[in-house]
């Protein structure tokens, strides 16, 4: 399979300070200092109950690939910023420390890391800017896109984002979010490429524009297309012109015997619910109750949910802008934090604090774990320290640390780790996962794991964050300690 980063190389796509913070590093710290650093988000986009993860398999790609080419180096050096020997230790650089994630397409929540790096102090540093980039972009078009397949509510959605994107990188990993968080297909065909997303579209403006008059233009279309024959009908009018002809080209196709695998008519403007409900009436007394109806035109999930609840006639949803660049909410804010480093052989917790009590971090290596029910239902996440015994044999407590007044545990349920290894000693640990495998996963979870309370619009129920005990009080002590 084609892979979009197989002729260039983006070991450069790094912010200036990491460069100089790992430059200070090697001249002043002992380089083969063993640190680790959490990714992780604060807050949900859109008021949502959760998000999904994506963009780990770029991240992957990214750092088994990491090298610098001379011309990087030339180009630092011409900065006047960096030790000589600094920039020879870079011309040989390979990353060789640790990645663990949570699965691509993993359901997620705010404060729990789904990336933890570990690896040479330097070697940690300057990947940040290419994570965060990755997971902060595709996991927040991931999620809207599931909003907006939420809302389409079983009709088909497609990405028609490309020419509204941020720029091309933006498109086609926008295309593969998009596909992970549960669109059908796309229009970008270099995404259909690379990432095996079906690709479909149907007709320009122009195409109708071309040709003398609106019904040539169908004609022309059908004897082309006539098992893809999707009619754009809002060139000129819709309601007098385009689906008249429309309906006159379907009835021409069916009386010289062509059965259409897949044909309707593609609206772009005006009052779409209004619109979409003529239409299937028009369709349908005409005969043609197959015949199915497609609307685009800054759609979204809010949007979306006001064309049905009017009543709207639509079998499937093209979605571009608001989709693509995520419109109502266009920044995820996933961050890059320290959390441990290596004294005397033994990874040693560190914590960041704040005025701001979000902006706290929970410190040191954590394993994450997801807890189930007895009837598979995900009922909260649990963190607690890196290799510590979690046994849900037996009613196991844990600390809400929002209320840890009250006594909590969890009975008759079990827990899953969501970390596990990606990348050991710099290199992968399992094959690159398939984009339709990832959706599938997203598309399990949501319909067998994470509550309904939880997907919905308004005011959806919280998944809780819990620590056990142990961690909970290794984090209050490091609260504590902060103050002598």
């Amino acid at each position: 399979m084609k892979k979009q980063n197989e002729a260039r190389n983006i070991t450069m796509m790094m912010d200036l300070y990491e460069l100089t913070m790992a430059n200070g590093y090697f001249l002043q710290e002992n380089k083969d200092t063993r640190v680790s650093f959490d990714v992780f988000y604060r807050k949900n986009p859109d008021g949502g109950g959760f998000a999904i993860f994506a963009g780990l398999e770029q991240i992957i790609e990214y750092i088994e690939n990491m090298h610098f080419e001379a011309e990087d180096i030339e180009y630092l050096r011409s900065l006047k910023l960096f030790d000589e020997r600094f920039l020879s230790y870079l011309a040989d650089f390979r990353f060789r420390g640790d990645v663990y994630a949570f699965p691509e397409g993993t359901v997620m929540y705010p404060d729990e890391p789904v990336i933890t790096v570990v690896a040479d102090l330097i070697e940690a540093q300057i990947v940040e800017t290419e994570l965060l980039a990755q997971v902060n972009h595709q996991s927040l078009i991931a999620t809207k896109a599931r909003r907006i397949v939420r809302a389409a509510k079983g009709r088909a959605v497609s990405d028609f984002g490309a020419r509204r994107a941020h720029n091309n990188d933006a498109a086609i990993y926008g295309a593969r979010a998009a596909f992970i968080g549960g669109v059908n297909g796309t229009a970008t065909v270099s995404a259909g490429q690379y990432f095996h997303i079906p690709v479909g579209g149907t007709m320009a403006h122009s195409w109708v524009m071309y040709y003398k008059d609106e019904i040539t233009a169908f004609r022309k279309f059908a004897e082309i297309y006539p098992d893809n024959c999707v009619l754009l009908v809002d060139t000129y009018d819709v309601i007098d012109s385009g689906l008249p002809n429309a309906i006159k080209v379907f009835q021409e196709m069916r009386d010289k015997g062509i059965s259409s695998r897949y044909y309707g008519i593609r609206i772009d403007s005006g009052d779409l619910a209004y619109l979409t409900k003529e239409a299937r009436d028009m369709l349908d007394t005409a005969g043609f109750h197959d015949a199915r109806i497609v609307i685009s035109n800054s759609l979204d999930e809010f949007t979306i949910t006001s064309i049905l609840h009017q009543g709207g006639q639509v079998d499937s949803f093209g979605v571009g802008e608001r989709l693509i660049t995520s419109k109502s909410e266009p920044v995820f804010g996933a961050v890059y934090k320290l959390s441990s480093v290596e004294e005397n052989g033994e990874m040693v917790p560190r914590i960041k604090i704040s005025e701001t009590v979000e902006k706290i971090t929970n410190p040191g290596r954590k394993d994450v774990y997801r807890i189930y029910d007895e009837n598979g239902h995900a009922v909260a996440d649990l963190l607690a320290i890196a290799g510590e015994e979690v046994n849900m044999s037996e009613p196991y407590r844990f600390v809400d640390p929002e209320k840890p007044w009250k006594k909590r545990k969890f009975e008759n349920c079990r827990a899953k780790k969501l970390q596990n290894p990606v990348i050991l000693n710099g290199k992968r640990v399992n094959p690159p996962m398939q984009t339709e495998a990832i959706a599938a996963y997203v598309k399990r979870q949501l319909s067998n794991e994470i509550w309904e309370e939880e997907q919905r619009f308004e005011n959806p129920h919280k998944h809780y964050l819990d620590m056990s005990p142990a961690y909970y009080a290794m984090k209050m002590k490091m609260l504590e300690d902060s103050r002598e």
